[in-house]
């Protein structure tokens, strides 16, 4: 297998005059955006990571008769929520699987980040656990980020920092860009598979996340207090699991990598984990603020936001750890036509701390910002060197990435029917602005 290097990509399909366009990625042809919030309907719900190649088609947000899509409509119905009954289910689960010996008796992943500091601490200190810390290490810290996980630590918590092997990551991370355009993934995966086999495998019977999926769409009608256990498990084979858009058997058999290269990104089989742990939402018990978990994070903590705005958007304190952040939020732009600012200006309308109006302009101003500031740093660590890929380096055509190579491969993953190119520029078709 060899991954070609992209070509350039005729416009013709893009062209402003069509007006029949093809939807990529099995997403909505038409466009509209909520009357509540500036989603579109193109934005993407959680899914098995697993599954994911590059003919998956997206689950997305729903959006009913009067263009509310279903994150605002739950803002709605969480209103009628009785938020003391459901911290006494709290309590209720805490007492239950509370240790009487001072033993570690729930797990709390996370980065260091205003979330995970908010969690870990209030269910030590409020709810009197004792929970371990656990972190699945971003691609490449952050100065601030780093300086953060250790704040977190220093404020009283135990952690089991997991590091994996650079060469596997950058490589695996290197394919999620070529073949579905998200070089998030393979963290994504490791950041999720890991703590419930570090749980099993530790005797650890609870987790604890932090928001619930239904705050960015998933249907409050199927809201559970839990994860589904085959979010993050498996009933099948190995060989029919994908990572980085590739089968498993692609990845050993012809990109070299061996059965302990890929275990960090492999779920647990349903068979190990069945009946030994329960994965939570502290955001089902809890009315979760973001902005208040920022708050309460600084207050407990020596949480510092970042020194400057984040690229593509208009914030300082939200998923700041990891230098990969920009990247991945520019791809997400680019396939759905949805970035930074518009997940970030949802979430604050939503949460009642901007309006519309002023979300729109974030938008407008923000999303889909060219991520520059440590782009070189990441094309350095996308490149497949023939000194640590000595097997791998032949099956690219052209092993190093930089800024010509990205942007030819973007090109590739544009929809028509999101994509217009018109005066020598790309354009969005429809925006909400």
């Amino acid at each position: 297998m060899l991954i070609k290097k992209p070509k350039i990509l005729s416009k013709e399909k893009f062209s402003p005059l069509i007006n029949t366009l093809k939807a990529k990625f099995g997403l909505p042809e038409k466009i509209k955006f909520c009357s509540s919030c500036v989603y579109s309907n193109q934005k993407p719900l959680s899914a098995k990571e697993y599954n994911h190649s590059k003919t998956t088609k997206k689950n997305i947000v729903s959006f009913d008769n009067e263009n509310v899509c279903d994150a605002c409509k739950n803002v709605q119905l969480k209103d009628k929520i009785d938020w003391k009954e459901r911290e006494y289910k709290l309590k209720k689960l805490c007492d239950k699987f509370r240790s009487r010996n001072g033993s570690y008796d729930c797990l709390v992943p996370g980065s260091g980040g205003k979330d995970s500091i908010f969690a870990s601490h209030i269910l030590k200190n409020k709810y009197n656990m004792n929970p371990l810390t656990i972190t699945f290490a971003p691609h490449i810290y952050t100065n601030w980020g780093w300086k953060n996980f250790i704040s977190w630590l220093n404020c009283g918590f135990d952690n089991y920092l997991f590091s994996p092997n650079k060469k596997v990551q950058r490589l695996l991370t290197r394919l999620a860009l070529e073949k579905i355009f998200h070089p998030f993934q393979p963290f994504m995966m490791g950041q999720m598979y890991f703590p419930p086999k570090f749980a099993v495998y530790n005797n650890i019977k609870l987790i604890f996340y932090g928001e619930n999926p239904t705050d960015y769409g998933n249907k409050l009608s199927t809201e559970k207090p839990y994860k589904d256990a085959d979010f993050f498990s498996y009933n099948g084979k190995k060989e029919d699991i994908f990572i980085s858009g590739l089968n498993y058997d692609e990845l050993r058999s012809k990109f070299h990598l061996s059965e302990i290269d890929l275990e960090p990104y492999l779920p647990i089989h349903e068979t190990k984990i069945k009946n030994k742990i329960q994965v939570h939402y502290l955001g089902f018990y809890l009315e979760w603020h973001p902005q208040e978990c920022y708050y309460y994070s600084v207050k407990n903590s020596n949480f510092e936001p970042s020194p400057e705005r984040t690229v593509g958007t208009y914030s300082k304190y939200s998923s700041i750890d990891d230098k990969m952040d920009d990247l991945h939020y520019f791809t997400t732009f680019i396939k759905f036509g949805i970035g930074r600012a518009t997940y970030d200006s949802s979430q604050e309308v939503r949460c009642g701390d901007i309006n519309r109006e002023e979300a729109i302009a974030l938008v407008k101003k923000y999303d889909g910002e060219y991520p520059e500031r440590f782009l070189s740093e990441l094309f350095e660590y996308l490149s497949v060197n023939k000194d640590d890929f000595k097997k791998q380096y032949k099956l690219f055509e052209q092993p190093n990435i930089d800024h010509k190579y990205f942007e030819l491969l973007t090109d590739t993953f544009r929809s028509p029917h999101i994509w217009k190119w018109k005066n020598n520029q790309w354009k969005l078709r429809s925006s909400v602005f």
